[in-house]
């Protein structure tokens, strides 16, 4: 009975020595109290999923497009792709992991009571997060060793591109075909073929990244850095200097253009006679 000593379902009003007593725990009373917006509770609901469904398509808007790593093709940057969803589904699991552990000492207090402070750090903190974090460090090591094999791909079927970075700019020539000139802003590479990136810089610090061919590599002032890449097919991908470099850094934007064989043989010709 309320108000009673002791003996009373709800902790108010009753006698300071007998604090405590009570059946029900203080945080009962929430569950129980009606707040007076109690009829604008749907409204609320309503409204929370509105912006969360405009917040869910906002975050998967950038999933897609000229340059998203999410929407590979290529070889490498199909790698990293999968690299990233094994990522995310591995941290999902131990989400799970850590949320049921914490739900069971939150509903059940008299869950795991039998472990020591010792064993809940060996058995929580240990042994429960260890199989899948190994399993995560082998899987990333083994794209690591794809990606600086350049997938894999032949010597002598690579096709080297010089990338020299320069504020604001790129500059791209092709050192093994006699008679190329230099070309701004626009990279061509025939689909089907390796190509390997000689990323270098003229002034300060730059980076290379065509987000849905391949990785990214910095370009360094007075070395050279080598990134390999390819289109499956021909097509035209955004490249981005990914390396904070000044004021004009926005507009180190460049393009990627995949032909087949013919094309690109005819493409090349044409930046040498412009």
């Amino acid at each position: 009975m309320q108000r009673v000593p002791g003996d009373g379902n709800c902790r108010a009003g009753i006698l300071v020595p007998d604090i405590g007593h009570d059946r029900v725990r203080r945080f009962g009373i929430v569950f129980h109290y009606v707040p007076p917006f109690a009829g604008q509770i749907h409204q609320v609901r309503t409204w929370f999923r509105v912006l969360a469904l405009a917040s869910v398509s906002a975050a998967l808007s950038s999933c897609t497009g000229d340059l998203s790593a999410l929407d590979p093709a290529g070889p490498s940057a199909g790698s990293i792709a999968q690299l990233w969803w094994v990522m995310l589904w591995g941290s999902v699991v131990l989400f799970t992991l850590v949320v049921g552990l914490f739900a069971a000492t939150l509903f059940r207090p008299r869950f795991g009571r039998g472990l020591s402070q010792s064993g809940w750090i060996v058995w929580g903190g240990l042994v429960l997060p260890l199989p899948v974090l190994t399993a995560l460090t082998f899987y990333a090591f083994s794209q690591g060793e794809f990606l600086l094999s350049g997938g894999s791909a032949k010597t002598e079927d690579v096709l080297e591109v010089r990338a020299v970075g320069s504020m604001w700019q790129w500059q791209f020539s092709y050192p093994s075909l006699p008679g190329s000139r230099t070309a701004t802003g626009l990279l061509h590479i025939p689909a089907g073929r390796t190509i390997e990136i000689i990323a270098e810089s003229e002034d300060v610090i730059h980076s290379f990244w065509v987000p849905r061919l391949g990785g990214k590599i910095d370009a360094v002032p007075g070395h050279a850095n080598r990134l390999r890449i390819r289109a499956d097919h021909p097509g035209r991908y955004g490249g981005v200097c990914s390396e904070y470099c000044g004021t004009g850094h926005a507009g180190m934007r460049f393009e990627v253009q995949a032909h087949t064989a013919d094309d690109f043989e005819k493409a090349i010709i044409g930046e040498v006679t412009r």
